[in-house]
């Protein structure tokens, strides 16, 4: 990125992973029942890496034939895996988790060529969060009589599940260890542009020794998604995604008995102080929105600042995003990948482009941007209402909106006037306003003086459109619990 003269700022030579630890085939089916098989209809799709648009590989598109073989296929080896003592399934989930740890290296290259972020984060982030989840979930799978939910509950039966590309391996786990753990079977969709990593996982169940079929990997587009959530023989409906899916979802399943856990789209305020320490709260700030180039549903994508140090901050925070190192999301001093799809990319771009026409003022990072894949540079708006479509709607991508206040009531104010409710964060000195204000945020998780921090031991979800029930920590059992 160019600099201006002030700031000297290393050179990097090239330090690309190698591609070569990972072997991707050609050519991978549908997993059901502990086998990988074709789509009944012989459909396939294509998945293409966003940072050079070249194809992967090609995968079954599943259909409502094979959803239904894999709901039965889960069906019957739920008989058994639910009679299993919790200790046994634990050491299934224990296994899982250690291949994890040791095939770290080839999952993080699969998930960076798959969905475009850099290496850098599939690798200090997501695998580790991966393998930590199934260590924690195992933990608890001869426990539940202690979790809370009475003496000897119960698992529901089979989990249908469906994950987006943001995060593909990580919300895996997020569904698949505490399903395993309390005894339930799985009928999985991977999101069509980030299929890999759930085949690879498919490949890892197989090498653990998992009994068949009390996990299936059914990789296909919306419609496979509606197939699961809507099949009678599935006792609990799983959905992370966007708010109006989720909505579509919830009309589906009402009026029948099936239990349901939505964790939607996000708007996050990320609340910083004059107190704040403005360097580390610029590290903040761009963790929470550029992590993943803004590709988080808690991401902190509307930054409130106070009035008095509006002006420190932002020349901090530019000064900073000209520092970012946007480019081939292998390479390990990379900051910011590639978007994870053209469709993506002409999202972010439309709604950027609608907030220039409102009126907001947009500065992005100088970059140089590829010739092809998928690319946005780090962008900030400033000038921003809360009537604002920026302000309002959901980005998922490299963008944030500036707005400020002057005092904690106006900033709890205005963090709340959202349709949404995941995250927040808070950046001051003071523990007392630290503990008054998160205490009036309306967020299923608040952070302070850090951001987008992430522990399976600790419960994950949404208010109002941001959905609802948790994942994660004790709290993430009970959705797959008769409690």
């Amino acid at each position: 990125m160019t600099m201006d003269k002030q700031t000297s700022v290393f050179e990097y030579a090239p330090a690309p992973e190698s591609r070569s630890v990972v072997d991707i085939a050609p050519s991978y089916g549908l997993f059901i029942d502990g086998e990988f098989t074709d789509a009944a209809d012989g459909k396939v799709f294509k998945t293409v890496s966003p940072a050079t648009e070249e194809v992967l590989s090609e995968v079954a598109q599943a259909g409502a034939e094979d959803v239904d073989r894999a709901v039965k296929a889960a069906r019957k080896a739920f008989e058994k895996w639910s009679a299993l003592p919790g200790a046994e399934r634990a050491k299934y989930l224990f296994r899982i988790a250690r291949i994890i740890q040791e095939r770290s290296r080839e999952l993080a290259v699969l998930e960076t060529l798959d969905n475009g972020k850099p290496i850098k984060e599939t690798r200090d982030a997501d695998l580790p969060l991966v393998a930590a989840h199934f260590f924690y979930y195992a933990g608890w799978a001869d426990k539940l009589d202690h979790a809370g939910y009475g003496a000897n509950p119960r698992p529901l039966g089979v989990a249908g599940q469906v994950i987006p590309w943001n995060f593909p391996l990580l919300m895996l786990a997020w569904k698949i260890a505490p399903a395993l753990a309390t005894g339930n079977t799985v009928v999985l969709k991977p999101a069509e542009t980030t299929p890999l990593s759930a085949l690879f996982f498919a490949d890892i169940c197989r090498q653990a020794g998992l009994p068949k079929g009390v996990v299936n990997i059914l990789p296909g587009y919306g419609d496979t998604g509606a197939a699961i959530v809507a099949h009678e023989g599935v006792d609990k409906v799983a959905f992370t995604g966007s708010t109006a899916v989720g909505k579509e979802i919830a009309r589906t399943v009402a009026g029948t008995d099936k239990k349901v856990t939505l964790e939607l789209g996000g708007k996050g305020a990320n609340i910083v102080f004059d107190d704040a320490p403005i360097d580390q709260a610029v590290e903040g700030i761009v963790s929470g929105i550029f992590f993943n180039q803004g590709q988080v549903c808690c991401a902190g994508s509307r930054l409130l600042v106070q009035e008095s140090i509006q002006d420190e901050l932002l020349d901090s925070l530019k000064r900073r995003l000209s520092t970012l190192r946007l480019g081939d999301p292998l390479d390990k001093n990379t900051d910011i990948g590639a978007i994870n799809s053209s469709e993506q990319l002409a999202r972010i771009t439309s709604l950027v482009e609608t907030g220039e026409a409102e009126g907001a003022e947009r500065w992005s990072a100088p970059c140089e941007l590829p010739s092809s894949g998928y690319w946005f540079a780090p962008t900030l708006f400033t000038n921003v209402t809360q009537a604002h479509t920026v302000a309002r709607d959901e980005i998922f991508g490299p963008v944030l909106s500036v707005l400020t206040f002057r005092t904690p009531e106006e900033a709890v104010a205005k963090a709340n006037n959202s349709a949404y409710g995941l995250s927040a964060g808070i950046w001051t000195e003071k523990g007392s306003r630290i503990l008054a204000v998160a205490d009036r945020l309306r967020a299923g998780v608040v952070w302070a003086n850090t951001f987008n921090k992430f522990d399976p031991t600790s419960p994950f979800g949404g208010y109002k459109e941001s959905g609802f029930g948790r994942e994660g920590g004790r709290h993430g059992l009970e959705g797959y619990l008769d409690v």
